[in-house]
């Protein structure tokens, strides 16, 4: 926990800002939302990011690289002293005062500021977002541009944002190897929360690890810990009995990642095993293997690094 008891590891973006607001509004503070709604040239946060601000001036997220968080948060607090409202804030590069209220970087970036209140971003709808993403699933919500006022389910109005919430990052890991030791604390400082999996007693040691470590069968853990479409799948032992089982759980699911160690001799035989098990081509196709980046890795940490980042870029590129 932090000074403001939010919960920080193994944390994305997102669970910083959403957790941040529904403790405050728990606590009857009021709460204030800044949203990324526009973007053009080489804006520091994309269109969807979220900033969040107590009215006591304390808050989480960012809507920028930090050159224009000041102006928002002064904003926001201005709202909230007036008893709530919204407004639209764009902001770009301003030459003598691009220090100041601009993008130093160039770029241009609107944002939509709310308070959050049943006329603008409803409490409610804070708390949605949280149940929707624990449980896997996606949500949308549409802002009217005109009103400031956000809603489940709404028809697209002339002028309106749309927001994709997606689900949280989970990342299983099979095989409680050298490589899954770096890759956790790899994957949960990008946002990740982490899973190892392995049933060989001496491997799944947890001293080896700062988490358990899931001793059952992969195909029964994964059972379990159900992928959805934030979850990532990596299998690193090397031993069809464990790899082959787990790829067949993730090709099943809707996760985002699937990837697998393995020389290419290895996961051409792989492909082939799985393949008269039924699965298709394009099915097959999901599994990355070798698993990672080609960036000439060389020894487990590195290799953890182009795992990550092969997941970041699946992950970048679908949305």
């Amino acid at each position: 926990m932090d000074q403001n008891g939010i919960m920080a590891e193994a944390a994305d973006d997102l669970d910083v800002v959403i957790d941040a607001a529904a403790l405050w509004l728990a606590a009857g503070r009021h709460v204030a939302l800044a949203t990324v709604i526009e973007t053009w040239g080489s804006a520091p946060r994309r269109a969807g990011s979220h900033l969040v601000i107590r009215d006591d001036g304390i808050f989480e997220g960012s809507v920028s690289g930090g050159c224009v968080e000041g102006d928002v948060i002064v904003q926001a607090l201005e709202l909230i002293a007036a008893g709530g409202g919204f407004r639209r804030l764009d902001y770009g590069v301003a030459d003598a005062q691009a220090w100041e209220v601009g993008l130093a970087c160039g770029g241009r970036i609107s944002i939509l500021l709310q308070t959050v209140d049943g006329a603008h971003f409803p409490p409610a709808l804070i708390e949605r977002i949280v149940d929707a993403r624990a449980q896997g699933l996606p949500l949308g919500l549409a802002t009217d541009l005109t009103s400031g006022a956000t809603r489940e389910n709404a028809a697209p109005l002339k002028e309106w944002f749309f927001n994709l919430y997606p689900p949280r990052r989970r990342l299983a890991i099979v095989g409680a190897v050298h490589i899954a030791q770096l890759l956790v604390p790899m994957a949960r400082l990008a946002g990740y929360e982490t899973t190892v999996i392995d049933p060989r007693g001496m491997f799944a040691a947890a001293a080896r690890f700062d988490q358990p470590v899931d001793e059952n069968w992969p195909d029964e853990a994964l059972d379990r810990w159900r992928p959805d479409g934030g979850s990532a799948v990596v299998s690193l032992t090397h031993d069809p009995k464990l790899d082959d089982p787990a790829l067949a759980r993730a090709l099943n699911s809707p996760a985002f990642y699937i990837g697998a160690l393995g020389s290419r001799k290895t996961h051409a035989a792989r492909l082939e095993r799985l393949g008269a098990a039924g699965f298709t081509d394009k099915e097959l196709a999901r599994i990355h293997g070798p698993a990672g980046l080609p960036i000439g890795a060389a020894g487990p940490a590195e290799i953890a690094v182009s795992i990550l980042a092969e997941m970041t870029t699946v992950l970048r590129s679908s949305k």
